[in-house]
């Protein structure tokens, strides 16, 4: 293991105890450490919302090394907020099929930002370098709820985008 690699894994170790960090069923480690205390009721949400949800909620995320956030999709949108490490990528496919990402990191001159938001009903994904690890936040409004939580097999995404058949494969169990 190269030493880069080491010292980014001790790092990772270090703040999933620090924060107390769970694994997370799309890859990685969470835990939510926000959640609103009112309701939006259902009847003041889009259609696309079986119940009332809080007006935000907000987890620490933390991938490393190999790990990587499946492709999924939730019903509200996303912030993705940076907050150490060597910088992340965030995958997004639109629902028409349109590619793109977005480099999380402290290195503007590379291209990196701070914060990048994935909107309603985008699947997206996250990944790392195999020698690195990345801290971050997620701040969902409405609030997150695991029922607004879709986390396909790829054999789903690829009868939707086969064209993205290499970052389908790499991104879903």
């Amino acid at each position: 293991m190269s030493d880069k690699r080491a010292c980014a894994l001790s790092r990772a170790a270090t703040w999933i105890d620090v924060l107390e960090l769970q694994k997370h069923p799309e890859g990685g480690w969470y835990r939510e450490i926000y959640r609103a205390s009112e309701q939006i009721p259902v009847s003041g949400l889009p259609s696309r919302f079986d119940g009332e949800r809080a007006f935000c909620t907000s987890i620490y995320f933390l991938l490393a090394g190999d790990e990587f956030s499946a492709l999924h999709r939730i019903r509200q949108d996303e912030l993705w907020h940076f907050y150490d490490g060597d910088g992340l990528t965030v995958h997004v496919i639109t629902p028409d099929g349109v590619y793109s990402e977005k480099k999380l990191g402290r290195n503007p001159e590379r291209g990196d930002s701070l914060m990048h938001v994935v909107e309603t009903g985008h699947w997206f994904g996250a990944s790392v370098s195999a020698d690195g690890f990345a801290l971050v936040g997620c701040t969902v409004a409405p609030g997150f709820d695991f029922a607004d939580f879709e986390l396909p097999s790829g054999d789903e995404l690829l009868a939707l985008y086969p064209h993205h058949e290499a970052l389908i494969r790499r991104l879903t169990r």
